[in-house]
């Protein structure tokens, strides 16, 4: 199975299934069908990744576990960091504005507007915002089903959990896989 990110500049018509489409300039997420004008940015799980895929990730889900998928927005302030944390589902983010920087397994990237990444969610991850400007991405995760209505991310140190966060996220949506 494939986690793929499509970037649509016209906007899209998308049939019923599972999709997540964001529409940027409303700052909205459709699951399933989706009618939507401008700027509109849709991940699908599929089974083969489709052509024209910004991102596409394969993804292995325990079919013993009832999967949700979540589309949510981080926002960082300038300078903003999130530590070193891991997450209970795989996803891919795409950056809406901002830069950011992602360092996990040894490695370390950087990504300006519109730039996505997958991150598998039990891989320890440490993100670091633009110093000069507000950063904010849009992510969809598949998560077990009991995660529903639970923020996700767990700090590899438990110090940083008592940190005061600089990170905030805001749920669109929360659907079970069908």
């Amino acid at each position: 199975m494939r986690l793929s990110l499509y970037e649509h500049l016209d906007g899209v018509d998308v049939a019923d299934g599972p999709r997540v489409t964001y529409d940027v300039g409303r700052n909205e997420a459709h699951h399933g069908a989706a009618r939507v004008s401008g700027p509109v940015l849709r991940w699908e799980l599929e089974d083969d990744g489709g052509e024209g895929a910004k991102l596409s990730a394969g993804v292995e889900l325990d079919p013993g576990i009832d999967w949700l998928v979540r589309c949510d927005r981080v926002d960082f302030p300038p300078g903003g960091v999130a530590h070193l944390h891991t997450h209970p589902g795989p996803g891919i983010r795409c950056l809406l504005f901002g830069s950011i920087r992602i360092d996990t397994e040894g490695r370390s990237a950087s990504y300006g507007p519109f730039g996505a990444w997958f991150e598998r969610g039990p891989d320890p991850v440490f993100a670091a915002a633009s110093e000069t400007e507000e950063t904010a991405f849009v992510r969809v995760m598949l998560l077990p089903r009991e995660w529903a209505g639970k923020r996700t991310i767990r700090y590899v140190d438990p110090v940083d959990a008592d940190r005061p966060k600089t990170q905030r996220a805001t749920v669109f949506l929360e659907a079970p896989l069908r």
